[in-house]
């Protein structure tokens, strides 16, 4: 791999070792971050910039994030968030255009000039924009060059550079679709059964060897075949799509909410008791009922679900026995009236409105 300054004579021969040390890379490595380390690493050795970044799109937004910086004042870009269209990172990351401070083929003064994030002297930079097929994901900043202005071919050796960080990204978030679309149920947006039993397994493992308690939620609606009965099981797919975001909405960060099948949901606690996870399953229940299920232009329908509460090692040793347990208490709180949770053994429930 090439690591003096480029220039045009006599370095052809060591880029396309570049590029072909790069390509291998890329497709042997789901690891984006050790790819886009590489890739940055060449730019630094080749290029010599005083500080450099790496700037990624947030998923589902414009806005920037700083994934990987180095150099004499990479430190102080580590972490760094950028709104979107702010400064000369965002300017680049709206317009997908190159843009070289100053710029010696224009006298126009630079819009919108020096970044305000930017707590070092920039005497000069370059901002290259990373554009896959579809869209534009980050951009690349290099501040102080030894050498400025960059040469044609500097210039298109470091767009080949940024294309092949490019294409890492969008390999790296088509693998994490895939990955989604084995384990996340469709219909509701939570994780499917098969994901559930595998972090079923893992929690309690976690559990046991650090002598931590684990709860689990098992909820099932209530009168839910009335609904596909009476409105058609489109409707009732909006309706559990609809569930599963106020399900997801309504737990802590540290919780995993899953559908189980049909219309059974299971939400694992880690590190919880049985107190505490009764009180999440409260605020499930009462998050039903809170407000109708928007399920069409002018359509709203009612909705309750019955809970059960079983916890490790309290009342199991095994995720399973822990399952059926809640599962059974789930059964024991709809055979009592709609809308409860059943938290320990037969009669004791946790009354809520009934439907």
């Amino acid at each position: 791999m090439s690591t003096g300054t480029i220039s045009e004579i006599g370095h052809a021969e060591a880029d396309l070792l570049v590029f072909h040390e790069i390509a291998r890379s890329l497709t042997s490595s789901l690891d984006l971050e050790s790819v886009l380390t590489m890739i940055l690493r060449q730019i630094e050795g080749s290029f010599q910039p005083e500080t450099w970044a790496l700037m990624l799109c947030e998923p589902g937004s414009r806005d920037l994030a700083c994934a990987i910086a180095g150099g004499r004042f990479g430190s102080s870009l580590s972490g760094l968030r950028i709104n979107s269209g702010q400064g000369m990172a965002g300017w680049v990351m709206e317009r997908g255009e190159v843009l070289l401070f100053p710029d010696p083929s224009s006298t126009a003064v630079l819009e919108p000039g020096p970044d305000p994030y930017v707590d070092f002297d920039v005497r000069s930079a370059v901002f290259i924009p990373l554009r896959t097929r579809l869209r534009h994901v980050g951009v690349i900043q290099l501040f102080n060059l030894p050498s400025q202005p960059l040469s044609d071919y500097a210039l298109s050796f470091l767009l080949v550079l940024s294309d092949f960080a490019a294409i890492a990204v969008e390999n790296a978030h088509a693998f994490e679709r895939m990955q989604e679309l084995t384990i996340v149920d469709e219909c509701t947006g939570l994780f499917n059964q098969r994901h559930f039993e595998r972090s079923l397994s893992n929690e309690i493992k976690r559990a046991q060897r650090f002598h931590l308690p684990m709860s689990l939620i098992f909820l099932d609606l209530d009168r839910f075949k009335l609904v596909n009965d009476t409105y058609g099981h489109q409707i009732g797919s909006v309706l559990l799509g609809e569930i599963g975001a106020r399900i997801r909405a309504h737990v802590r960060s540290i919780d995993v909410a899953f559908r189980y099948g049909g219309d059974e949901f299971v939400v694992l606690l880690p590190g919880t008791a049985k107190d505490l996870a009764t009180q999440v399953a409260d605020r499930l229940r009462l998050a039903f009922l809170e407000a109708p299920y928007k399920v069409g232009d002018d359509q709203f329908l009612n909705v309750s679900a019955s809970f059960g509460v079983a916890t490790y090692p309290e009342d199991g040793n095994t995720g399973q026995e822990i399952l059926r347990i809640a599962d059974a208490r789930m059964y024991e709180a709809k055979g009592t009236a709609h809308g409860e949770i059943a938290f320990a053994g037969p009669g004791r429930s946790l009354a809520g409105p009934h439907n």
